[in-house]
C-alpha cells in the first residue's frame, strides 16, 4: 500500500509502498477514506511523542471502510463504515469499563503508538469497544473531524468543563479545535469570545457564530476578554498549546472559573510555566482534555443529526498523500481557517 512515512525526527517524511498491514486478534484493517493533518502529527513528527518508535507512518484521526476483521471481532464485519477515537482503550481495565477509555493505561493510538491513517489502510485495535458507525447521511470528511478535534473539543466543553447556556468561554486557537469548540459552545447556548493571531481564521469563526474575535497582536489579551466578559469567562480553553496561549487563557477566566487545557505544550527547560498564582488566588479548576471514549459518542452525534452541528463545514480542503507529506513538516506554521483532510486514495 502508499503510506507516508518518516526514517527519523524533524527529517522530511516521503510517500512510499509498504507491506499492507493485517487484522490482528480483536481488531481490524480499515481502508481509509478520510483522515485528518492536525498539530499533534505535527508534534508527533517533531520528536515530542515517545510512543513513536521509527520508521513511522503518521495520522491518527480518521474514517473508512473496514477491509479484515481479525479473530474475536462480534461486533464489525467487512464493509461497514466507521471512524474511531484517536485514543482506543484496552476495553477490559477499569477505566474502559466505567467509560473512560481516553484514559486507559493501556490504549493505543494509531499514529502513534502503531502506524497511522496517512496510508491506504491502517490497523484498529479492541475494534468492539472502539469503533463508531458512521451513518450514511454523514461523509468520510465530516466523520474523520469527530475523531480528534471535534470529540476533544466537546469532551474538553461538555465532559470536562460543563459549559452551560448563557456562560461565556474563551477560546484561544482558531484553528480545527478552536472552531470545533465555537460551534459546540454556540450549540450548548453559550457566548463566545475567541482569540488568534491570524484575521483569516477568526473571519472563519465569526461565520460559525462567536460572539466576539480577539485579534492576538501584542494587545492585553486577557484585559479585552474581562472588559467584553464584563469580568472574565466562566470557562477557558487553550486549543493552541504554549506558555503564552495558556496564560491568557487563565487569565482570561473570572473567579472560581475553569480551564480546560487541549493543545500539547512542548517542554520548555523541562515544564512549561503556568500562572498557579492565579490558579490558587481566584481558586480556578485546571482540566485536561485526552479525547474522548466511543461510548460518548451518541450525545455528539444527536447534536449533528439535530442539524445542530456541521463538522463538515470545517473542512477547508481535501488533499492526497504526496501533498499531505509536504505539509506535514510546516504544520506548525501553517495558518489554516479550517481543516485540511487527506483521501489516500489521491495522489
Amino acid at each position: 500500500m502508499r503510506a507516508v512515512v518518516y526514517d527519523a525526527f524533524g527529517v522530511a517524511p516521503e510517500v512510499r509502498d509498504v507491506a499492507r498491514p493485517a487484522a490482528p486478534a480483536g481488531g481490524v484493517v480499515v481502508e481509509v477514506r478520510a483522515t485528518g493533518l492536525c498539530r499533534s502529527d505535527w508534534h508527533g513528527w517533531a520528536g515530542h511523542d515517545d510512543d513513536i518508535s521509527l520508521p513511522h507512518i503518521p495520522g491518527h484521526e480518521l474514517a473508512g471502510v473496514i477491509a479484515e476483521v481479525g479473530p474475536g471481532v462480534s461486533a464489525w464485519a467487512v464493509g461497514d463504515r466507521v471512524t474511531v477515537p484517536f485514543v482506543c482503550g484496552c476495553g477490559r481495565c477499569e477505566w474502559c469499563l466505567q467509560g473512560d477509555a481516553q484514559v486507559c493505561p493501556d490504549q493505543t493510538q494509531p499514529g502513534f503508538t502503531h502506524d497511522g491513517s496517512f496510508a491506504e489502510f491502517v490497523v484498529l485495535h479492541a475494534a468492539d469497544a472502539n469503533l463508531v458507525a458512521i451513518p450514511e447521511a454523514v461523509s468520510f470528511e465530516a466523520a474523520a473531524a469527530l475523531g480528534c478535534r471535534f470529540a476533544t473539543a466537546y469532551r474538553g466543553l461538555v465532559g470536562r468543563a460543563r459549559l452551560a447556556a448563557d456562560e461565556w468561554v474563551t477560546i484561544v486557537g482558531a484553528g480545527g479545535v478552536g472552531l470545533s469548540a465555537v460551534m459546540i459552545a454556540k450549540a450548548l447556548g453559550a457566548r463566545v469570545i475567541i482569540i488568534d493571531r491570524h484575521r483569516a481564521a477568526l473571519d472563519a469563526a465569526s461565520l460559525l457564530g462567536a460572539d466576539h474575535t480577539v485579534l492576538a497582536d501584542g494587545r492585553d489579551v486577557p484585559a479585552l476578554v474581562h472588559e467584553l466578559s464584563h469580568g472574565g469567562t466562566h470557562v477557558s480553553v487553550d486549543a493552541v498549546g504554549s506558555e503564552q496561549t495558556c496564560a491568557d487563557a487563565i487569565h482570561s477566566l473570572r473567579r472560581r472559573g475553569r480551564h480546560v487545557q487541549i493543545g500539547l505544550l512542548p517542554p520548555v527547560e523541562g515544564h512549561p510555566r503556568v500562572p498557579m498564582s492565579r490558579v490558587i488566588g481566584w481558586e480556578l479548576d485546571l482540566l485536561g482534555s485526552h479525547g474522548m471514549a466511543a461510548g460518548d459518542y451518541p450525545g455528539m452525534l444527536a447534536l449533528i443529526a439535530s442539524g445542530a452541528l456541521h463538522p463538515e463545514s470545517l473542512v477547508e480542503r481535501v488533499v492526497g498523500l504526496s501533498e499531505a507529506a509536504a505539509l506535514l513538516p510546516a504544520f506548525d506554521q501553517a495558518t489554516p481557517a479550517g481543516m485540511t483532510m487527506i483521501d489516500p486514495r489521491l495522489p
